[in-house]
């Protein structure tokens, strides 16, 4: 088990005239053996910073620290693996599904044809596929069996902490539900931290151990995920509770968002807090409610419940919480 530690992150886009800073001073822990849920919108930032940590994306400003090591000075071997949202466009279409796997292997772990072939078979079972599967290619899989291949080419890489980006949001509800289960399964079985990134509130809910939430680049809710999705502090988490239904049976609730007002150009993201020109518990409907637009609320959400990057996060009798989600216990 590793911990992960997103450090005062900032990742930007361009120069300064009409660039874009889409990860904006984000810490964020992912503690050993815990399933740390990063829930927004889309454009939000979130899979931004999960790229930052893979070295897909560039890292401006803070660090990515795993196991207090940046993740830049790690060996060849990288003990932080990501399974992305396409299962279309994650694999390479030339190469058979025995192929892709074997390249993720760390040079030297499984030595000669026969280790390798073994691991496949080992990996693939691990995921629930037919070892048999093993020759053949992407084109030949549905989606969901395609991103059973990318969970498994992921886990041949032998990590520690596992980041897992929409890896439904792509794949029909029919296969959804399975996945998130194997999802679940292997990360007990293996004992891997995991960052679990999704729009989808059921989804988060089912999996995470901790919820984060972010909103135009930065983190503006985190806590236990229970506490957070049941009491939460933060308008912008009430407004995302309000606009997702019930959970069903099926775990597989549709995606929802606050959808009144349109998001700010996040080139231009608003003064104070970020959040002010769509709140409901803001200025749009608290004219005296000034400090949201002029002071960032962020300087002080070490001090308030959940973290929240909230003027009026406690105590906010005006605008009550939404009540819990259901939750399922059995499998999806």
């Amino acid at each position: 088990m590793s911990e992960l530690v997103f450090d005062d992150v900032s990742v930007r886009y361009g120069g300064r005239r009409g660039g874009l800073t889409a990860v904006d001073r984000v810490s964020l822990t992912v503690p050993a053996g815990q399933v740390v849920g990063l829930v927004g919108e889309s454009g939000s930032g979130k899979s931004t910073l999960a790229r930052a940590a893979v070295g897909l994306s560039p890292v401006t400003a803070g660090r990515v620290l795993l196991d207090g090591v940046d993740v830049r000075r790690l060996p060849q071997r990288r003990p932080l693996q990501m399974v992305f949202q396409d299962p279309y466009s994650s694999l390479d279409p030339r190469m058979s599904v025995g192929e892709s796997i074997s390249e993720a292997m760390p040079r030297g772990a499984h030595p000669g044809r026969a280790g390798r072939r073994a691991e496949v078979a080992r990996l693939l079972e691990l995921v629930n596929l037919d070892p048999g599967r093993a020759g053949m290619l992407p084109g030949q899989l549905s989606g969901g069996q395609r991103q059973r291949v990318a969970l498994a080419r992921a886990l041949a890489g032998q990590p520690e902490v596992l980041i897992a980006d929409e890896i439904t949001s792509a794949l029909d509800v029919s296969v959804q539900g399975a996945v998130l289960n194997l999802v679940r399964s292997v990360r007990r079985r293996l004992d891997l931290s995991m960052l679990f990134i999704s729009h989808n509130l059921a989804v988060v809910r089912y999996i995470s151990d901790v919820v984060a939430v972010m909103y135009l680049g930065r983190i503006v809710e985190t806590g236990p995920a229970e506490q957070v999705l049941t009491d939460p502090q933060h308008p912008y988490t009430r407004d995302l509770l309000a606009a997702a239904p019930s959970m069903g049976a099926d775990g597989t609730g549709d995606d929802g968002g606050p959808a009144d007002i349109e998001p700010p150009d996040p080139h231009h993201p608003p003064s104070g807090c970020r959040y002010h020109t769509r709140c409901p518990i803001g200025p749009l409907t608290n004219a005296e409610r000034t400090v949201c637009a002029t002071t960032d609320p962020a300087d002080g959400a070490i001090r308030r419940r959940h973290r929240a990057a909230c003027h009026f996060a406690e105590g906010d009798s005006e605008h009550p919480g939404i009540s819990a989600m259901s939750k399922g216990d059995g499998p999806l």
